[in-house]
């Protein structure tokens, strides 16, 4: 079987945990910050984990 190619627009922005899983960063954090309360903007900063939906098809793009 020849390598699979990963989605570097994939592996940009997804990184594997040593579980498995998938980490993501949150949306809505890089513009129009002005009017988000700081609660809002510091909870946004944090990262998150991709839904069990989406991680199956996230991982075929990041293989290795």
């Amino acid at each position: 079987m020849p390598k699979i190619k990963t989605s570097r627009s994939a592996a940009k922005r997804f990184k594997k945990t040593a579980t498995g899983k998938l980490k993501r960063k949150k949306a809505y954090h890089s513009h129009i910050l002005t009017k988000k309360s700081p609660k809002r903007k510091r909870n946004l900063r944090k990262s998150d984990l991709v839904s069990a939906v989406d991680s199956p098809r996230i991982k075929k793009m990041i293989p290795y």
